[in-house]
């Protein structure tokens, strides 16, 4: 870990040595919440309130859910910053952080995360339903006590069962149209389930040493690259076959359909690149798998929101 240690030890002292502003300060507070993360959130929440609404929901409504959606992922990423804020320090990718690097002291960071999660669900309560409101505070539980708490630290299942906590935006965005929940939105909240682990694997087999030295068993650090690549290929094939339900249980058009084809056959060609390089001993080039899951969920849900609006 020394490494790493001498890169967290140089950061805060450089840290230091830069007078914290009120410009890094907030820039701080916005890091906190993961902005990246918050773009899957919007990908996955609108085209399922289209869906569930067979249109265009009201501007209002969409806002509503997008803004309280937001909060509520903001406030899950502030407290994960919070509670892993020792280990955060020792990885070469987590290391400018706002809480490491001092632009936001841990106490600050813990109160933003509390006022995050009362005001997302009070917003969420009064603008949408009290369901919605209720799966978003259980998707803040589900992030923090159940993953970052509980598994991260103990099992290379971390990212399989804590993912849950990214699937609860379709369930959010399906309820602020409807008020209820129905197979529709249980198919994609299964969807983003199986998707995570192809998703992230890829990534913890980049940062295998990282997370060695922090002892953090994510799968790509505890297995080798063949091992790692067959899982990848499992849960795709599972995610697309899951995509493909939505099909006959939502009624959906042609759009969708070849979409989910398409793009879940390339998803699938990348996913078995990644295993066929690893098990001939050449380079896997995980980041590619990585960056192919991404665009995969973003086609496949714009595909969702497209296919409602259209005749055939």
């Amino acid at each position: 870990m020394r490494g790493t240690m001498d890169i967290s030890t140089t950061t805060r002292v450089e840290a230091s040595a830069t007078p914290r502003t009120l410009g890094r300060t907030i820039r701080g507070y916005v890091a906190l919440t993961k902005p990246r993360v918050l773009e899957l959130l919007l990908v996955t929440t609108v085209p399922v309130m289209i869906l569930a609404q067979g249109g265009f929901p009201s501007i209002w409504l969409v806002l509503a859910t997008v803004v309280g959606g937001s909060l509520s992922a903001g406030s899950a990423a502030a407290f994960n910053m919070y509670l892993d804020r020792d280990i955060d320090a020792h990885m070469r990718r987590t290391v400018n952080r706002p809480i490491i690097t001092g632009d936001v002291s841990a106490r600050g960071a813990l109160v933003f995360a509390w006022v995050l999660a009362v005001v997302s669900t009070v917003w969420l309560w009064f603008t949408t339903n009290w369901l919605a409101a209720t799966l978003s505070v259980t998707a803040i539980f589900f992030y923090v006590v159940i993953y970052t708490m509980i598994l991260k630290r103990r099992t290379e299942q971390n990212i399989v069962w804590g993912g849950i906590a990214g699937c609860f935006p379709v369930l959010i965005g399906w309820t602020a149209v409807t008020g209820s929940l129905a197979w529709a939105p249980v198919i994609l909240f299964v969807v983003v389930f199986l998707w995570t682990p192809p998703h992230y694997w890829p990534l913890s087999m980049k940062y295998k040493d990282q997370y060695e030295d922090v002892h953090v068993p994510m799968l790509g650090a505890t297995r080798n690259g063949s091992q790692v690549g067959l899982q990848v290929i499992l849960y795709a094939w599972a995610t697309v076959a899951c995509s493909l339900l939505l099909i006959p249980v939502a009624g959906m058009g042609i759009v969708y359909s070849v979409s989910a084809l398409v793009f879940g056959g390339w998803f699938l060609y990348e996913s078995h690149l990644l295993y066929n390089r690893a098990v001939r001993g050449t380079e896997p080039r995980p980041m590619r798998v990585f960056h192919a899951s991404i665009t995969y969920l973003t086609l496949l849900f714009v595909a969702i929101a497209v296919d409602p609006l259209l005749p055939f």
